[in-house]
């Protein structure tokens, strides 16, 4: 089966990650579309992280009606900070039966050479590349890539942590119900 792997922090999951997860999903490019919930990104500062425990749930209330989205927290189990490629032969390994294609945005294609192994891991899977502004898709790796031209909006989770620190709104950022969790539990303040 073919799936798509979605991976970030997830600092708080929004609109923009749901709308391009689900885009991807129902195009038909992947059967499903995980979103693998990092516990701690490398190239991150962790100072902002929210819980991971905390992420997950967000993640999984998130799209708890949707059947073609699947949140993963198979990196929870993996040694810290989560390297791509080690979680791609982990996931190739418990799930030989798959194919598995990774959804990006340009920005983070262009930062591929920073990534550990990226040598070994433009080898194993497809990366589904979808435009950010001011990154151009360019492909000098040779790696495996769609090219997808995708609904995208300006939205990013530190903006929504910044209007929660400044007691601004975030409604409409985020799914009602992620908004709710995050007000009631006073995460991000």
């Amino acid at each position: 089966m073919e799936i798509g792997l979605y991976f970030g922090s997830f600092n708080p999951i929004h609109i923009g990650h749901l709308m391009l997860a689900n885009y991807v999903a129902d195009l038909g490019l992947v059967k499903e579309m995980w979103i693998v919930v990092s516990p701690q990104n490398p190239l991150k500062k962790s100072a902002e992280l929210l819980n991971d425990r905390h992420r997950l749930h967000m993640v999984r209330e998130a799209i708890a009606d949707n059947h073609i989205l699947k949140v993963s927290d198979i990196e929870f189990n993996l040694p810290k900070p989560s390297y791509t490629v080690e979680t791609i032969l982990y996931l190739q390994e418990k799930y030989p039966q798959h194919k598995f294609s990774i959804l990006m945005g340009s920005d983070s294609f262009s930062n591929l050479k920073k990534w550990k192994n990226y040598q070994t891991l433009i080898k194993l899977v497809q990366f589904i590349v979808y435009p950010r502004e001011g990154f151009l898709i360019n492909n000098s790796l040779n790696a495996n890539i769609k090219e997808l031209i995708a609904p995208t909006i300006n939205v990013s989770a530190s903006f929504i942590r910044n209007q929660i620190r400044e007691n601004k709104s975030i409604k409409y950022l985020v799914p009602e119900l992620i908004e709710n969790i995050i007000l009631s539990n006073g995460y991000y303040k």
